[in-house]
């Protein structure tokens, strides 16, 4: 029982290691599986996307022999929102660029907005198509839209912009969108007229297109995701070769980085499939696919859709329906990190328009919570301190004979009513506020570039005094002075020295060594999360000089 405080310390130090390392750090890519057929439930590694294909007018009759047909040119049309501006080609009627305009692409003033489609992607994002491509003409087909203009400004009211193509033996796809001035949703119709003399019966669907991560995430979850049978599916970059086909009730589709997300959400659940790619050049692909569909001769259908392109803000998609706020998962400890978002946004909103001192008053208030329990773990430390020369007698006495020792301790613990594990209880109580705090501060987009104060610019980061060239050991770049790292360093030592130390030298020594480990394994966590662990060690500290000093 001696070494339980010493075991305690180990078990939290490799928890918040192992659990940052396995749970939080994202898997290596690994390379895809060769190609399948369209059927397989395996996915493909893709040959690249063209940026363009060859095309035929509305009305001409297909090109007979190789090297006639020419690509036709595409427009691009800009629209302008309060939220965002997006640019859509006439090439598959796709968004080739969506800048959100509250949003910055880094730190700093003058940096510029966020931009949701990488600059040199090829082709774009909300493609459409047939899964057996039964209509020919279709893929990097140019649409033609209703717009005379090339940009169009959605400031007073909402706006559609329809963009249409006729395949050569007459078969009418159709993409309407509804743009709004007050929402990142925006409205997408797909309306399939047959006009020609088959019956098309095929598969459509819609995806979403982004690079893959090489790195992948360090913390938390990137890629694609839905909502199948109410409940969010996310999936790994590692985990698509062997599942890429899931089948459902699917509310929505989406792609996910840290802050922000695309997403497709048909106008009902209904049962349908997310098909995923991983292309050639390293493109990820989450297709929406819609149950198999019959389109006769001179019938018409249309599909009713919402598109989603924003920041993963709790805030903003409550605001909507189909339970897209599920799309920001914490992980384990989701039902905890969610209200500690809204509480901080509440003290931030209505009493300090600084996250930093949110979070500090959010420390404090969770403190309060565990008040009562942080008595009893100190009240029984104290008694443990109290207690120490008793032990070193028997220590003496019965030093050969472990078990007559542990006997005689378990007397000695018994006589002066003491729990030898109960000074362990404030460490082992912290890890799941620990692990909530550790994703919300992380995922929050709330603290992305948020200041604190002096130094501390952006509360997502790891804070850095100054910036050096030299790479420092344990270290991620920027590389500097991690000031609130060593400060948290120092009061977990102080901390330690309170406490009643073990009756083994060696112990004594390894558990002097927690407070370094600590030090090193949180000098690249965000500057949000050492700041809580600052004030909660402050706040131990305070309370457990406190118990000592009644109880001296």
């Amino acid at each position: 029982m001696d070494n339980a405080r010493l075991v305690a310390a180990i078990v939290l130090s490799m928890l918040v290691w192992v659990g940052w390392s396995y749970f939080f750090v994202e898997e290596q890519k690994v390379e895809p599986p060769k190609k399948t057929t369209q059927g397989e439930q395996s996915v493909a590694k893709a040959p690249a996307l063209p940026a363009t294909e060859q095309t035929v007018a509305p009305g001409a009759a297909p090109p007979q022999a190789a090297g006639l047909q020419t690509l036709q040119p595409a427009r691009s049309i800009t629209v302008n929102t309060p939220l965002y501006s997006v640019k859509i080609s006439e090439r598959g009627a796709e968004f080739k660029s969506f800048i959100l305009k509250n949003y910055r692409q880094s730190l700093g003033s003058d940096a510029p907005l966020y931009e949701m489609i990488p600059p040199g992607m090829q082709g774009g994002t909300v493609r459409l198509g047939f899964a057996g491509q039964s209509v020919e003409g279709l893929k990097g087909a140019v649409f033609k839209t209703n717009l005379e203009s090339d940009s169009v400004d959605v400031s007073a009211g909402s706006k559609e912009v329809a963009f249409s193509w006729r395949s050569p033996s007459g078969f009418v796809v159709e993409k309407k969108f509804l743009f709004s001035p007050e929402t990142y949703m925006i409205g997408l119709n797909v309306t399939l007229t047959n006009g020609s003399s088959q019956t098309v019966r095929d598969k459509l669907f819609l995806s979403l297109l982004k690079p893959a991560d090489e790195k992948g995430s360090r913390m938390g979850f990137e890629g694609p995701s839905a909502l199948i049978n109410n409940k969010a599916e996310e999936v790994k970059i590692k985990k698509i070769k062997k599942q890429s086909v899931y089948d459902g009730k699917l509310t929505w589709i989406a792609i996910q980085d840290r802050y922000f997300m695309a997403a497709i959400i048909p106008d009902q659940a209904v049962e349908a499939s997310m098909h995923l790619f991983l292309h050639a050049n390293d493109l990820l692909e989450n297709q929406y696919v819609h149950p198999e569909l019959v389109i006769d001769p001179g019938s018409r259908h249309t599909f009713k859709h919402n598109l989603f392109l924003g920041p993963k803000s709790l805030k903003v998609l409550k605001k909507l329906d189909y339970n897209l706020d599920k799309a920001v998962n914490f992980g384990w400890f989701d039902f905890m990190a969610k209200p500690f978002v809204w509480i901080m946004d509440f003290l931030y909103e209505h009493f300090i328009a600084n996250y930093g001192v949110a979070i500090i008053i959010l420390t404090i208030l969770s403190k309060i919570v565990l008040w009562p329990l942080g008595n009893i773990s100190y009240k029984s430390m104290a008694e443990m301190k109290k207690i120490q020369p008793e032990i070193a007698k028997l220590k003496e006495k019965h030093g050969d004979d472990k078990k007559k020792m542990n006997e005689e301790m378990m007397h000695l613990y018994k006589a002066y009513k003491v729990n030898p594990l109960g000074g362990c209880l404030p460490m082992l109580v912290q890890i799941p506020v620990f692990f909530a705090l550790y994703r919300m501060l992380y995922g929050a987009i709330e603290l992305r570039h948020a200041p604190f104060f002096g130094w501390i610019t952006d509360l997502s980061a790891p804070d850095r005094l100054f910036r050096f060239d030299v790479t420092i050991p344990f270290m991620e770049p920027p590389y500097g002075i991690p000031v609130l790292t060593i400060i948290m360093g120092a009061t977990q030592l102080i901390q330690q020295k309170m406490s009643p130390p073990p009756g083994d030298p060696a112990q004594a020594k390894m558990m002097m060594l927690m407070p370094l480990v600590f030090t090193v394994i949180f000098i690249n966590f965000s500057s949000g999360l050492v700041l809580y662990w600052l004030i909660n060690n402050i706040l131990s500290i305070a309370q457990q000089y406190y118990v000592s000093k009644k109880r001296a």
